[in-house]
């Protein structure tokens, strides 16, 4: 196949990185954990280009920041008590006051707040580390009962909790489990001691295992129940890996989907992953009960495609973690009078995700007309490796008007905004118009909009010379007396911006769009389409030409490719949940359509601090925010 470059801006958002000097100190080459050029980044959990931000937080630059409680969802919520005796409307502004202090706020799900009732603690032995919780009865008033907690999923990530949770900033150096029987010396079911347990499952990032999953109590009879032994126990004989934290743990800690070092530093650069665990394709490893349970973890929503399937664990006493849901297939197990805080992140997700709609087309009535071949039929499927779209298909698409004249396209992203090539556009807007839902270049549809530009914005650093930062924002004027640029219309969606250039890894197949020049030299009469890959290190193939903001897309063998008049056309890519990412815009390139020469586009997630700076949160991403 062959298609569309332009006449002749890299990297996406850049890496989280931190200054201070890092040196991994695994001193054997590990079959799991990733380069020593990926651990040199300090990767976190707070490194938004690899992962989500919990809904407290926001991604600016490349890290998760905290929001201020007021920005939590407040709908679909569950109410929060918290230690100082206030009541807080959800999990979400709980935790993010927790964000902003770095201590624990929350005590329980629940109203009854009051000095008199008694809220949540922990504790952890001295002599044997039992670790035990005080759950209050949040349906009696006074009520609760102190338990220890299970053995079964009590993991590194709980320890850390439990253990940061009694001032030690580093957490766990060892979850351990000891026999209940030699606790209680062999009297379990004596009245002086508890004779049932609870399970906790935690994801690291709390600070009170009161902010962590908590389970149906079981009976303990011989089980084990868990134990904390708080960092440092030594001085790390043998502990082959230093997380960014300054805490080391062993080696075989590392990419099993567990917060071992209790910021995810050793989760996030990972080649495959230990005991089952799942690896994002941005390298990140999630635990393995993080299948299809309904909370999208890897940035491409890979964890939640039908092609992986979940592992049902048990705890003990034979409660399942997930039980059906209607929604969506799974949700954890809950306790009586207690919320599970995965389901109320995953509502306050759905929430924040809802309040844009982008990524997904219209399902229209897509006009099956054929475009008129002429001569040889195939060369109709041969336009430079594109074929002809539908008249409605490509729902983002857009036109770019200039004078009557359509030399360029461009990429609808939502509000009245429009993005495209700087190269396309100068700083006046009055001779351009924005044509949507548009076909053939010589005449409208019956879906067709055309809108006026009420104001260009060139990148700042743009510069025609080199084709560097070659990105520019069209806002569109609004109609009279209204909030939009054009009435509701079923033929144009628009497509989602990325904020991190980790989205999409090399030999993705992305789709490029346009009216273009065909592999006969012809400027395309209708819109044509294409698939294309991303390619890796584009220099090796221009050199110093190529320059940071641009990437590469195409066919190394020139069979597919963009060519002059696709300009500020789009490169979309889809994720593994079917969401459509402006992942490039047609920006340069050589020789199109030949072997070697691959199209050269303007990288969006880039651009995408400057993008939201001009068109706001809500108008740019859905997820992130």
């Amino acid at each position: 196949m062959e298609m569309f470059h332009s006449d002749s801006t890299a990297d996406g958002c850049s890496l989280t990185q931190q200054t201070s000097s890092f040196t991994p100190e695994a001193a054997e080459e590990d079959e799991f954990l990733g380069s020593a050029e990926c651990l040199q980044k300090r990767f976190t959990r707070a490194s938004c280009d690899l992962v989500f931000c919990p809904p407290w937080e926001r991604c600016i630059d490349g890290r998760c920041s905290c929001k201020p409680p007021y920005l939590c969802p407040m709908e679909g919520v569950t109410p929060v008590c918290g230690r100082d005796h206030r009541n807080y409307r959800s999990y979400c502004q709980v935790m993010a006051l927790s964000c902003l202090t770095q201590k624990s706020a929350m005590s329980h799900f629940g109203e009854n707040c009051a000095a008199s009732d008694p809220k949540f603690t922990s504790s952890i032995d001295p002599d044997t580390g039992v670790v035990s919780v005080f759950i209050p009865d949040t349906k009696a008033d006074g009520g609760g009962e102190k338990l220890p907690v299970c053995k079964k999923l009590w993991d590194m990530a709980a320890a850390n909790v439990a253990c940061r949770e009694h001032g030690n900033p580093l957490g766990a150096a060892v979850a351990g489990a000891v026999s209940y029987s030699s606790q209680t010396n062999g009297r379990p079911h004596d009245r002086q001691f508890p004779v049932s347990c609870v399970s906790v499952r935690c994801q690291g990032y709390e600070n009170s295992l009161a902010e962590c999953a908590i389970y149906d109590k079981i009976g303990i009879g011989r089980r084990s129940v868990a134990t904390a032994t708080c960092y440092p126990v030594r001085t790390g004989d043998g502990w082959g890996f230093s997380c960014v934290n300054g805490k080391r743990v062993f080696l075989n800690q590392t990419c099993d989907g567990v917060d071992d070092c209790g910021d995810r530093s050793d989760e996030m650069c990972c080649k495959s992953c230990r005991n089952g665990g799942f690896r994002c394709k941005t390298g990140v490893c999630i635990h393995k009960d993080s299948l299809r349970d309904g909370h999208v973890d890897c940035l491409d929503g890979g964890d939640e495609t039908s092609k992986h399937t979940p592992v049902d664990n048990k705890p003990e006493g034979g409660h399942r973690l997930r039980t059906s849901d209607p929604a969506e297939g799974h949700r954890l197990l809950r306790t009586s009078g207690f919320v599970n805080p995965k389901d109320e992140i995953r509502a306050d997700r759905f929430h924040l995700e809802s309040q844009l709609q982008c990524g997904i087309p219209n399902a229209t009535t897509v006009d099956d007309e054929q475009v008129e071949e002429r001569g040889n039929s195939r060369r109709v499927k041969r336009v430079v490796g594109g074929i002809p779209a539908k008249p409605t298909q490509i729902q983002w698409q857009v036109a770019l008007e200039e004078n009557r004249k359509i030399d360029c396209g461009g990429a609808y992203i939502g509000g009245c905004w429009v993005i495209t090539a700087a190269h396309c556009v100068r700083h006046s807007s009055t001779t351009f118009r924005v044509k949507f839902s548009i076909w053939k270049k010589s005449r409208a549809q019956d879906t067709t909009d055309i809108v006026p530009v009420q104001e260009i914005r060139i990148h700042p650093n743009y510069n025609p010379g080199t084709y560097e930062n070659d990105i520019a924002l069209l806002k569109l004027e609004k109609l009279p007396f209204k909030e939009k640029c054009f009435e509701d219309n079923p033929a144009i969606s628009a497509v989602c911006i990325p904020w991190s250039a980790q989205l999409f890894q090399p030999n993705h197949t992305c789709s490029i769009s346009g009216w273009g020049r065909t592999a006969d030299g012809r400027a395309a009469r209708v819109l044509l389409w294409a698939n294309v890959s991303l390619i890796h290190d584009c220099h090796k193939f221009y050199g110093d030409r190529f320059r940071p903001g641009m990437m590469c897309a195409g066919d190394l063998d020139g069979s597919v490719d963009s060519c002059q008049g696709d300009s500020g056309g789009p490169l979309v890519c889809e994720d593994e949940l079917g969401v459509s990412y402006l992942w490039g815009i047609v920006s340069w390139g050589e020789k199109c359509g030949q072997p070697g020469f691959p199209g050269v586009y303007t990288q969006v997630a880039h651009y995408f601090e400057w993008i939201r700076l001009h068109t706001g949160w809500t108008s740019v991403t859905r997820f992130n925010n």
